[in-house]
This record gives C-alpha cells, sequence and structure tokens, in this order.
C-alpha cells in the first residue's frame, strides 16, 4: 500500500493578527459599522487563514473553525437550538439574535458561559428542554467551505459532534437525560453532512472531545449510535473523529470500532496513549497525530518529535502530522514582536510558527535528507540554550528555594496575637469600612500614560500628575469618612503586567493576544524562568 502522510491544523485563530475581529465586532456592536462592514471583516480574516495556511504547506485546511463570538453558540444557531426568550421568525438565524443570544438583550438574559474544558477559553451553554426541535438554521457552515473553494482550496469542514454538543449543554427541565433528545438531533446532522458532501466536501472534522473525559454508558451509546448512524446515511463522506486535552483512555477501544475514516490523538496531553492506538485504530484508518502543542508558546522540540513519530512512520501507510488541537489557544504570529528580548523570542512560537514546525516534521518523517530543515530553525539549539540560560537560571533564587524549611510555612504567632497587636497599632472600629483598592482609569490617566509612553512628558511631569489623582482619592475617601483609605492605584494599568513588569522572569508580548471569549482577548504574561524581584513594588 502507497505510504500516505498529510499535514493537517485542527483550527487556526479567528481574532486576525491585529485583533481586526475585536474591533469590527465592537464596531457593529455601537452601531458605528454596518452589518455588511461586519461581514467583510469577517470574511478577510478567513481569506488571510485559508492562505497562510496553504502557503505553509498545510495540505488539510480547516473551515468553519471562524466564529463571530463562539463555536459552540455557531451550532446553537446552525442545529436551532435557540432558547424561546429569543425566538426569531426567521428561517436562518441573523446576526442580531446570534449576538442577543451571547450578550443579552433588555427582554432576555443572556445565554451562560463557562470554561472549554481546562483552557482559558469560555463557550456558550446550550440550553435544552424534553423534545427540543432541532432544525438547520444557518448556512455558514456551507457558505465558508465555498469561499474557500473559490480560493483554489478544498478545506476540510469542522463540526462539533453531537454527544459532545449534548453532552456540554444545560437541562432547563428536570428529570429527562439529555441524550434522550439524540434521535431528535441526529437527522439534522445527516442533512448537515450530506449537504457538505453535496457541495464537494471529501472530509468532515467532527470534534467530539469529551472523548478523553471517563466514559459512562450513556455516552458511549450515544456515540456508537451517531457514528453508525452516519455510516449508513452518508456513504463516502470521509469523517474525521477529533479528541483532544487528553488520552482516549478506556474510550479507545470504543473508538477503534466506529465506521470513521480517521481518528485524531492529542500526543502533547496524551503521549503516552501512542502504543495503545497504534495497537487499537485499524491500520485502514488515517491516523491524524496531534505533535504540535496547540495550547502553549513555546517551540517544539523537533528532534524528539520526529524520533518519537519515527517508528509510527515506518509502521503505519496514513499518517496525518497535526497540531494538538486547535490554535486558537495560542496568540497569531510571532514576526510582530519586535520589543522581546531577542533570546526569549528565540524560544517562542505562535500558530503562524506552529504551522513550519507541522511542515519540518511531516517532510523530515519522508525524506530523512530534510532533516537539514530542523537545523534552518533556532528550534533545536534554542531549545538547548534556554536550559542553560543565564535568564532563566538565577543562583540567588535556588539558594533561597534551598534554604526554606517547614518553619518558614507556619506563623510565629497565634491569630489571637495578632488581632490584639492590630488593634492596638491601627486603632479601628470593630466594623472598619474600606474597598478593594483599584479607582477607575480615567481618560485622563489613560492620556497622561500614553504621553509619558511616548516620550511627550517627563517622568516628573507623570509622577505629579500621578501623585494629584492620589491626592483626589484620597480626599474622596476622607470626606466620606471610610477607616482604611487606599491610594486609588492610577499608576497601574493591567494588573498582572504592572507587577509583572517590575519582576524578573516574566516577559510581555506586544501583540501576543488571545481569544478569551467573543470579543474579549487576552495577553498573557511568559513566564520564562526563575523569578525575582529587585527593589520593592509597593512602597512609593
Amino acid at each position: 500500500m502507497q505510504k500516505e502522510i498529510k499535514t493537517a491544523t485542527l483550527g487556526y485563530p479567528r481574532i486576525g493578527s491585529n485583533r481586526e475581529l475585536k474591533k469590527a465586532t465592537e464596531a457593529f456592536w455601537a452601531h458605528n459599522i454596518l452589518k455588511d462592514n461586519l461581514e467583510k471583516a469577517g470574511y478577510e480574516i478567513r481569506k488571510t487563514n485559508w492562505l497562510l495556511q496553504k502557503n505553509a504547506g498545510i495540505d488539510i485546511i480547516p473551515s468553519n473553525d471562524f466564529s463571530f463570538y463562539d463555536q459552540v453558540l455557531d451550532m446553537c444557531c446552525l442545529l436551532g437550538a435557540i432558547p424561546e426568550r429569543f425566538s426569531s421568525s426567521c428561517e436562518c438565524i441573523d446576526l442580531d439574535t446570534y449576538f442577543s443570544m451571547a450578550r443579552g438583550q433588555e427582554s432576555a438574559q443572556a445565554m451562560e458561559m463557562t470554561k472549554w474544558f481546562d483552557t482559558n477559553y469560555h463557550y456558550i451553554v446550550p440550553e435544552f428542554k424534553k423534545n427540543q426541535k432541532f432544525k438547520l438554521s444557518s448556512r455558514k457552515p456551507f457558505n465558508e467551505f465555498q469561499e474557500a473553494l473559490k480560493l483554489g482550496i478544498n478545506t476540510r469542514p469542522v463540526i462539533i459532534g453531537p454527544v459532545t454538543f449534548l453532552k456540554l449543554g444545560k437541562l432547563k427541565e428536570k428529570d429527562f437525560n439529555v441524550f434522550s433528545l439524540l434521535d431528535l438531533l441526529l437527522p439534522v446532522y445527516v442533512s448537515l453532512l450530506t449537504q457538505l458532501k453535496d457541495i464537494g466536501a471529501d472530509w468532515v472534522q467532527i470534534d467530539e472531545p469529551v472523548l478523553v473525559l471517563d466514559p459512562d454508558e450513556d455516552t458511549k451509546t450515544a456515540i456508537k449510535k451517531t457514528y453508525e448512524t452516519f455510516s449508513k446515511e452518508i456513504p463516502g463522506l470521509n469523517l474525521m473523529l477529533t479528541s483532544y486535552f487528553g488520552s482516549l483512555g478506556e474510550n479507545l477501544k470504543l473508538v477503534s470500532e466506529l465506521p470513521v475514516s480517521g481518528v485524531h490523538v492529542d500526543l502533547v496531553r496524551g503521549q503516552n496513549q501512542l502504543n495503545d492506538v497504534l495497537k487499537t485504530i485499524p491500520e485502514n484508518v488515517f491516523l491524524s497525530l496531534g505533535i504540535v502543542d496547540g495550547r502553549n508558546i513555546w517551540q517544539t522540540d523537533l528532534e524528539k518529535a520526529i524520533n518519537f513519530l519515527k517508528s509510527v512512520f515506518e509502521s503505519r501507510n496514513k499518517l496525518i502530522i497535526s497540531s494538538s488541537c486547535s490554535l486558537l489557544h495560542v496568540p497569531v504570529d510571532l514576526d510582530s514582536e519586535d520589543k522581546l528580548n531577542p533570546e526569549i523570542k528565540s524560544w517562542l512560537s505562535f500558530s503562524k510558527q506552529k504551522l513550519n514546525e507541522i511542515k519540518i516534521i511531516k517532510d523530515t518523517l519522508q525524506n530523512d535528507s530534510c532533516r537539514g530543515l530542523i537545523n534552518q530553525t533556532p528550534t533545536d539549539n534554542q531549545t538547548h540554550d534556554r536550559k542553560n540560560s543565564k535568564l532563566v537560571h538565577i543562583n540567588a533564587v535556588k539558594e533561597r528555594l534551598q534554604k526554606v524549611s517547614d518553619s518558614d510555612y507556619s506563623r510565629k504567632s497565634t491569630f489571637k496575637i495578632r488581632q490584639k497587636i492590630q488593634r492596638e497599632k491601627l486603632k479601628l472600629p470593630h466594623f472598619p469600612t474600606t474597598t478593594i483598592g483599584s479607582f477607575p482609569q480615567t481618560k485622563d490617566i489613560r492620556e497622561a500614560r500614553a504621553k509619558y509612553k511616548a516620550g511627550k512628558i517627563s517622568e516628573i511631569e507623570y509622577n505629579d500628575f500621578l501623585k494629584s489623582k492620589i491626592k483626589e482619592a484620597i480626599s474622596i475617601q476622607n470626606e466620606i469618612g471610610l477607616d482604611v483609605l487606599v491610594h486609588g492605584e492610577p499608576e497601574r494599568n493591567d494588573m498582572v503586567e504592572y507587577f509583572g513588569e517590575m519582576l524578573h522572569g516574566f516577559a510581555f508580548t506586544k501583540n501576543g493576544w488571545v481569544q478569551s471569549y467573543g470579543s474579549r482577548c487576552v495577553k498573557p504574561p511568559v513566564i520564562f524562568g526563575d523569578v525575582q524581584r529587585s527593589k520593592p513594588m509597593t512602597t512609593d
């Protein structure tokens, strides 16, 4: 049999390299742009993502991984699972209804959000009731597939699987099993998949991350029924059953018996499952190996990854090299980070750079002469340098840690003693009043900070301004009669960033944004080594 090996991603960040989606969405919410402008911004992001992946040498490129707010909310709209308080007379759910479900409206409370497994991403929680009605109510996956097709890219549409969709929902009525809705839901999925096949989709990626959770009989029965139904009702369509965020574990045998064309496994969170997967998944099934971490910003150790997969390549004919999960969870592009310490930057890999890692692993597995590609990237040498870098390792920190003893975790006095001393010293009433600490970051504070950073005002001028704001905050609290005063924190922007910038071991990116939910993006600090402070951080 001819050996086939391809590259793939399970999804790509949808915020845009400069948070174009956030800016367009919030402008639409503020009625500053029309719906057509928002949809155009979405298309430009999708087009950029597809062409970027194609040019990077990715063979299997996803579509329907884009969302204006959340992929689970998209599935609610696609399947017609719309709570009655957002009822719409439209056959297809419009953007106003879509955003109302996420953000609420005057007459209807927003749907709940919760964390997507153990990531920092939050999804909209589907709501289910007995005898829930489902119907195709959106053209989104079809439209986006055809958009990519016009660019010459035959994508692999991404769909959240029916079992995961039901399992992660919320029951609005008591005393019913959510899988009692499966028979009502499956015909809609069959229609969805049939239409994707009819417009030219060869493969569809169906995400079932619930497969890495502890199995129960209801879930296993639902999985088996679902994929047997798909196989029977939609012959000839290739389904890539996708799991991530852990090992298949006890569900591996179940997955191996399903009539699907491919199975994706996470070899970052579930590295130890590889041998069992090779023994259990049939050889005629495409095996998608998630070897490049879709959840962190460190470069892949390419040499280690290639050696890890070498025996798999020699023993299996149908392989796909992929990210472990969607790249939604990492920033877009490291190239824009021109302020980072070059040594630290050389250790990092964002979404765009991870595409190159996937391609190098595939090329080197196929042809060992391509191993030279590893040496053309900083990965291997920089991984070694990071282990020995003086930026990472600080002897003074290690020496202090070695001296920590059990007694350092115990207070020297009891609470009663401390309380007596505090009362004598502070002379506070029994129920003192105070605030948490931060006053609002007002427009004049933000403007002053921007001027200071741009060099338009001096450090003395900036500090004098801050002192005036502190005096103002203290005066307000004195007038009100609060007992414990705070200074209002006008000098602090983002709290984590403010303190992190004064700590060795933390680095901050300029554009390392990651979507948390909707238009909310966060820029987490990079903790790269031993942490210490060179001076007091709050005494001023």
